[in-house]
């Protein structure tokens, strides 16, 4: 374990403080681009424009959803809406013609910029749905796990954090006379930026949450498998990860 809480926290931030910049490309409109990476290894892109004095429009301008559809993923169709609708949704995202967006204030820009780029980490992670082998999305098979082991849990709850940043969590499992708070987060693709970001959002709400939590990781190993450095990254804190090929390993765990 890292004994410093905000050792990673820290990190974390002035990572992303030294990787974005920001460009004005047109009158109100600026572009920002991040040290986070889509699955072809390019930069995520956002664009800010201000609407009104203290008012802007944040949008990924079409990307995420224009780089799905070249993949063979739609947003269309009734079980598929409605699972695009539901990640969105946990973000306070919304999709307008093809473009993810959001609004916010001046007060609470720092904010919308983290919900909007978490939003598109995780719709782009979704293109798992064009592969012909996958009849379904990571999370649900997760989900149907935690069903058929009779695990009561709450889906996609905000957490807020120690800096100030609220972070969505997968599945909230509650205590019991047995076990504290467990939460379990769903690893679709175990990239560093995605594990740093996943990592950054326990360090940060852990100190908050007033009571003892535990934090567990389900990596999918699917398509490959997982680099041990990966399983050794979480445990550094204190998160006990698993490939999804050893899921009944934590299952007692997590129904406790």
């Amino acid at each position: 374990m890292i004994k410093t809480e905000s050792l990673l926290v820290e990190s974390y931030l002035s990572w992303i403080r030294r990787g974005v910049r920001g460009q004005i490309i047109g009158e109100g409109v600026v572009e920002l681009t991040t040290p986070f990476l889509d699955r072809h290894n390019d930069h995520l892109q956002l664009y800010a424009e201000q609407k009104t004095p203290g008012v802007y429009l944040l949008s990924d301008d079409g990307h995420v959803l224009g780089e799905l559809k070249a993949s063979g993923v739609e947003a269309r169709g009734t079980r598929r809406s409605e699972l695009f609708a539901e990640v969105l949704s946990g973000y306070g995202v919304s999709i307008r013609g093809n473009e993810l967006q959001v609004e916010a204030t001046t007060s609470s820009l720092g904010q919308r910029v983290h919900n909007l780029l978490q939003a598109m980490l995780a719709i782009d992670d979704m293109f798992v749905l064009a592969q012909p082998r996958t009849a379904t999305v990571f999370v649900e098979d997760v989900a149907r796990f935690l069903d058929e082991r009779d695990v009561r849990y709450s889906p996609r709850v905000k957490f807020a954090g120690k800096s100030g940043l609220d972070h969505l969590v997968d599945f909230v499992i509650p205590k019991s006379r047995e076990a504290p708070e467990r939460v379990l987060q769903v690893v679709n693709t175990p990239r560093r930026d995605r594990v740093e970001s996943l990592l950054f959002a326990v360090q940060d709400t852990r100190p908050t949450r007033g009571h003892k939590i535990l934090f567990y990781a389900l990596v999918n190993d699917s398509r490959r498998a997982v680099a041990p450095e990966v399983l050794n990254a979480f445990g550094a804190y204190e998160v006990e990860a698993l490939p999804w090929s050893r899921r009944d390993q934590i299952a007692e765990a997590l129904a406790g």
